[in-house]
Order: structure tokens, then sequence, then C-alpha cells
């Protein structure tokens, strides 16, 4: 048609260049509204995208960090792509990652083996607690105030008696330097015309405290920290010595005693009368006889009971002894990296736990379930063992449990606990210028004096304690650190710039 007629072409009837490309620049609106639809055909947008725009979004590994991977994938035409470089790349990416997982692997199960170490820390203090000290004489019973019906029932129990209730010969032949006490145990012992009581007590508290020699008896002086103390500054406890007294037990509501200096003249100091005249005559025959005169004594925490058979130690007569001390504060780990056990971990008979309430627990519990009695130093509600108990099973069985302890009682570590280390020193008393005057102050004699007192001294070497820790030596933080610096670049390490 001619354009003055104002009528127009379809964009189809063009011919030339012009078709062509209006035809690229208009795409048909069937495809471009197919192409919007999810999921529909993308041909179309990746007809349009081209192939340049492909290669620029792959990822090219030859401009990746990864040390030696750019290497290793380079082209034939790249810079240094033949093959023996690139092989050499990949022994050295090879032999790296396996260091790398070595070492990794190393640190891991270092970790893995809950290593530990320990601090040894000294630290100063104005002031410190005075300890618990526990004094018993190694003499359970007084021989003297043994009565009748005592004999009767505990005689065979004490060596002193042969089964069938007569003296032991060998009692007689020990008390013949002793006239007076030699008949006295003679009419003791005859019991041709006794009617025993009906109802013995059984080694109880209650006998032992009965016979036990008293502290109002041995004390014969008493100073703490230069002031004056006594019998009511001390508590009675029972242990496998019988009566026993412990100072500064914090017991009944009593404040702990202190101390701000060290050494002599700032702790406990003691004179005790041992009573050796009313020892047992038989010794070594039972366990409650000894060879030993004198006193056992334990320096422990308030929170501890007294286990003075084993962890005790001697003080002889006719000595002063100087005990200097120095408190220990440990702190051990739990499982996995210790062996310690938890205080609030509490057992059967005592609110805080430690090894010798463990071992009295487990001692109680095995004697309860196998005699169906108790010895006089356990605790619980269980009837006290009579003496024929005491023989034929609680010592056996007590030394039965000493055999297989490490299967029965495991008691193990507190992850805290305090005790206290001892150096012992000795001198003789009395003077010759002091036997005189002791002589008249106590109405004793010189050999006496000599073979029945003694003095102890108790105090802290200097106003410092001892702190011993085990601590973690490799946690999460430190393997983590180290993982990093494994695997971070040598030039960050140095703290240059990336070459």
């Amino acid at each position: 048609m001619s354009r003055s007629g104002g009528a127009q072409l379809p964009a189809t009837a063009l011919t030339g260049p012009g078709r062509f490309r209006m035809a690229r620049e208009q795409p048909a609106p069937a495809a471009v509204a197919a192409a919007r639809q999810p999921g529909g055909d993308r041909s179309g947008d990746r007809a349009l995208q081209g192939p340049g725009v492909a290669r620029r979004g792959r990822p090219s590994l030859s401009r990746t960090k990864l040390h030696g991977l750019r290497h290793m994938c380079a082209g034939r035409t790249a810079a240094g792509g033949s093959f023996q470089r690139r092989a050499l790349w990949v022994l050295a990416f090879c032999t790296s990652l396996g260091l790398l997982l070595s070492w990794s692997s190393n640190r891991l199960l270092y970790w893995l083996s809950f290593p530990s170490h320990t601090r040894v820390h000294r630290e100063w203090s104005r002031q410190l607690p005075f300890p618990a000290v526990t004094v018993c004489n190694n003499n359970p019973l007084r021989f003297p105030r043994l009565s009748k019906g005592d004999l009767y029932y505990a005689g065979h129990w004490l060596g002193l008696l042969l089964p069938n209730r007569t003296a032991r010969p060998l009692v007689s032949e020990l008390l013949r330097g002793d006239e007076p006490r030699r008949q006295w145990f003679r009419k003791l012992a005859d019991f041709r015309l006794f009617l025993p009581p009906r109802h013995f007590e059984g080694i109880s508290a209650a006998f032992m405290d009965r016979l036990g020699h008293q502290l109002e008896d041995m004390l014969l002086s008493c100073k703490y920290r230069g002031e004056l103390c006594g019998p009511h500054n001390f508590s009675s406890v029972f242990t496998k010595y019988g009566k026993c007294y412990m100072f500064n037990s914090g017991e009944d509501g009593k404040p702990l005693l202190t101390t701000v200096k060290g050494g002599t003249g700032n702790g406990l100091e003691i004179m005790l009368d041992i009573q050796q005249d009313e020892y047992l005559p038989i010794w070594g025959e039972t366990e409650e006889t000894t060879f030993e005169a004198g006193v056992k004594v334990q320096i422990h925490s308030q929170s501890e009971p007294p286990f003075i058979q084993e962890l005790g130690f001697g003080v002889a007569p006719g000595f002063q002894t100087f005990v200097a001390t120095q408190e220990q504060r440990l702190t051990y780990l739990p499982p996995p990296w210790g062996e310690c056990r938890s205080s609030e971990m509490g057992l059967d008979f005592f609110p805080v736990y430690s090894i010798t309430a463990c071992r009295i627990d487990c001692e109680t519990r095995y004697i309860v379930e196998n005699c169906n009695c108790r010895m006089v130093h356990m605790p619980g509600d269980a009837p006290f063992c009579t003496p024929e108990q005491h023989k034929e099973c609680a010592e056996p069985a007590l030394g039965l449990l000493a055999e297989k302890d490490s299967n029965y009682c495991l008691c193990r570590t507190p992850c805290n606990l305090t005790r206290y280390n001892k150096e012992l020193s000795m001198v003789k008393i009395p003077s010759k210028t002091s036997a005189k005057y002791l002589e008249k102050k106590f109405n004793k004699s010189e050999k006496y004096i000599s073979e029945n007192i003694l003095v102890l001294d108790i105090f802290f070497e200097a106003l410092n304690y001892e702190t011993i820790e085990q601590k973690k030596a490799y946690e999460v933080a430190a393997l983590l650190a180290d993982q990093r610096e494994t695997i971070r670049p040598a030039w960050q390490r140095r703290g240059g710039r990336e070459p």
C-alpha cells in the first residue's frame, strides 16, 4: 500500500536486516510467559544468558586459596601446568594433609586421655584455725576399776580369765611383786558364791566410759596460747582405744580456736599422767591390750572423725614432745581426670565424706551385717557386741576385712581435703633441778614422774598453709586453639600478608 493511505504493514512483512533485529529484540509472548512460571522451561533463560555468563558463574579451582589445590588443578595451558609439576603438588598436598590429620588426631587423643598437672602454692594468713587434737591412752581399761561383774563377763575377752572363768596363772605370776594387788585379784576372780547379774551391758560406751582413763585424772596442766585450759575444753570420743578426748572439736556450738602466731607457746601445751600403774597386766594377748605405754595422738580437721589406730603417732612418758605442724589444703579432680569423690556424696553415718569416715562407715556396715552388733567406736543404733561376740566374730571379721579391704571398702580420696604435716622432736623430762619441784607439786616420786608424766606441745611451724591443686592440663579451648594454629597459613602466623 501507499503511505498516503495511512495503513501500516505487519512486522512480518518487513524485509531486510530490520526484520531480524525486531525478532531478536522482541521475544515471543508465549515463550516469555512460560519462562516466568515456576518450574517452567528455562531454556529461554539459558539462551538469553549466553555461554559467557555461564563460564563466569562456575567456580574456578585455579583461584582457590586452599594450599596447593590451585596448582594441582592448573590446566595444561596455564603457567606451570605440566604433568610433573602437578604430580609434585599432589604429593606435597597429600603429605601435608596426612601430617595435619596425624597432628590433629594426636591432640585429640591427648585430650581424650584427660591429662592433669599439680600446682603447689604457699599462702600466708593473718590467722589460722587450730586443728582438732585427739588424745588416747594406750591402755583402754583401768585394771583396778574392774568389778566382779565386769571380770565375770569380760575377763576372758581381756585375757585375765580362762574359758572356765578361773584366773589365769600367768596373771598371778605377773602380780607377784605387788602382793596387795595380787590378793585383790584372787578375791575378785573367785566366783564360787557370786550371783552374776542377769543383764550385762556389753562392751558399750557406758562400759568403756566407766572403766577408761578419765581426763580429770590424767590432765595435770593445760595451756592454749599461754592461757589456761582444762577438761571442759575437751570432748569425749570413742575409738578402738576406748574413751579418748578431743581438743577443739567444735561440737556443741563451741567456736573453733584460732592462732595468730607460729612457734612454741602459740598452740596447745598439755601435761598428762598416763597412770601406768593401772594398766592391764596382760599386754598383747588381745586387741585391747598393748605393749606400749604412753598416749596416741592424731591431728586432724574437725570434719574428719579420728582414726587414731592407724593415723595416730605415739608420745612416750618421760619426754616433752614438740610437734610442729603445717596445714595443707588439697584439691583433687573427679573422674575422668582424677579419682576423687565429692564431699557432697554423704555416707550412712557421717554428714561429710572423708577417707576415715568412709573406713569407719564401711567397717560398721560389715560388722553389723556379719555379727549383728557393733563395736564401741562404731556409729549407729545396732546393739553393742558382747565380749563373746567381740572375741568370736567382730575381731576376726575386722581382720578378714583388712585382707580384702581393697575390694569391699573402696574409699577414694575426697575432692577437697585438709591435712596436717608433722615434724616431731623431743627432750627428756624431768631435769634434775625440776624433779624435786614436780615431786612436791604432784606428790609423786621421781621414778613415777619419769614413767608416767609426759608433755605434749603442738603448734604451727609458721602462719602459712600450703595449697596443692590438681588441675586440668588440656581443656577444650586449648584443643581448639591447637587445631586453629595447625590449619592457619604460615604467612598469617608470621603476621605478614598473603604472598
